[in-house]
């Protein structure tokens, strides 16, 4: 049996004269992936095809300057806050709290100096059965005008069934608000859009937002309306539909309000999405903890950033799939809630897996 393994090469410098490394997590199975210390980025996730042709399934850029210029969070950690946080503004315990606006009046993502943007701490290890990267983060009470000292451990591990799974846990010294997730823009097929991909998503509500992507009110129920994934949908046909939400953010770019899980299973994962390139010569099953997952069909790439082989990222050329707690939460008292007091531990996980991978074993046996 093939043993996973871990190692690390230097990547750059970042600004700030930080060192960056990636370091490769290998299943020794045929799925790989490259993470960078840098924004905790997710560089490269090689998984093989059913005809066992291996390519990445994330869109990357090309160098570390690519990914510490601007760019659209690409395969990054976002934190403190995931999403929009309206106005930049929250109220906890009777203190108002402001957080730069960076996305049309709101705050997005934690702000301009959210955690996409700094140089986390590594350290690796390895089992029989599976390759770990643990990154871990401090910060100060203060932080893009956040309260509280956060410290966050983000570990991905991949093992040799090809799961690569995301672990998440914040604690704090003082009551703060918290909401991680990773910002991978996911194309199953290696090439030029998404929009031949299905899309099928566990959810029976979303959130309608307003033209800063701010909800409107409460999640409503997506029966009748192209945000039915309830079943697989083409996204080309779905985004193609005539819907003023389509036409306001130019496709999909909306929290979808997962099914509970029952209160005895709220800590396993459970099942919230899957996307499917044309003819499942790969298929990718997002699997979450979280109660939100916002899908995000690439509408604002315009061909500025390439990749390392010099292929152009254009609109609709991959879809994100966010796990993720509701945005703008710590303004609405009806969402499930993202307060972090001392003593607590916010943890989450979410599990990648591809299930075309055990099909293409089943024919090799044959």
């Amino acid at each position: 049996m093939p043993t996973p393994t871990v190692h690390s090469r230097p990547f750059g410098t970042a600004p700030g004269r930080s060192e960056v490394d990636l370091w490769t997590l290998d299943s020794g199975t045929g799925i790989r992936a490259e993470i960078l210390t840098y924004g905790g980025i997710l560089h490269r996730l090689m998984v093989p095809d059913t005809a066992g042709n291996a390519a990445s399934v994330v869109r990357s850029l090309a160098s570390l300057d690519d990914y510490t210029g601007k760019n659209p969070y690409f395969g990054a950690l976002i934190g403190r806050y995931a999403n929009r946080i309206a106005h930049g503004r929250f109220t906890l315990d009777g203190a108002v709290h402001r957080i730069p606006a960076n996305d049309r009046g709101h705050a997005l993502h934690g702000g301009p100096g959210g955690f996409h943007t700094r140089v986390w701490k590594a350290a690796a290890h390895r089992t029989d059965h599976t390759a770990a990267l643990r990154l871990t983060l401090h910060s100060a009470d203060g932080d893009m005008g956040f309260p509280g000292a956060l410290d966050v451990t983000v570990t991905y591990t991949l093992d040799t069934e090809g799961t690569l799974a995301l672990d998440y846990r914040a604690t704090t010294d003082r009551p703060t608000v918290v909401n991680l997730t990773n910002h991978a823009y996911f194309d199953l097929a290696d090439g030029g859009d998404i929009l031949g991909h299905t899309l099928q998503v566990d959810a029976d509500e979303y959130l309608p937002i307003d033209e800063a992507g701010i909800p409107r009110g409460p999640a409503v129920p997506v029966r009748h309306t192209p945000f039915d994934l309830t079943v697989p949908r083409t996204l080309g046909d779905r985004i193609g539909l005539p819907d003023e939400q389509l036409r306001s953010a130019g496709g999909f770019d909306h929290c979808w309000v997962l099914r509970e899980a029952e209160a005895e299973r709220a800590e396993v994962p459970r099942l919230a999405a899957r996307l499917a390139a044309p003819g499942e010569v790969r298929v990718m099953e997002v699997w979450t903890t979280e109660p939100g997952i916002q899908v995000y069909t690439a509408n604002q790439l315009d061909g500025s950033l390439v990749d390392p082989v010099g292929r152009r990222h254009e609109r609709y050329g991959a879809v994100c799939l966010e796990s993720q707690h509701l945005p703008d939460s710590p303004n609405r008292p009806g969402h499930p809630s993202t307060l972090l007091r001392p003593g607590e531990v916010a943890a989450s996980r979410t599990e990648l897996r591809f299930p075309h991978l055990g099909r293409a074993r089943g024919a090799d046996e044959v």
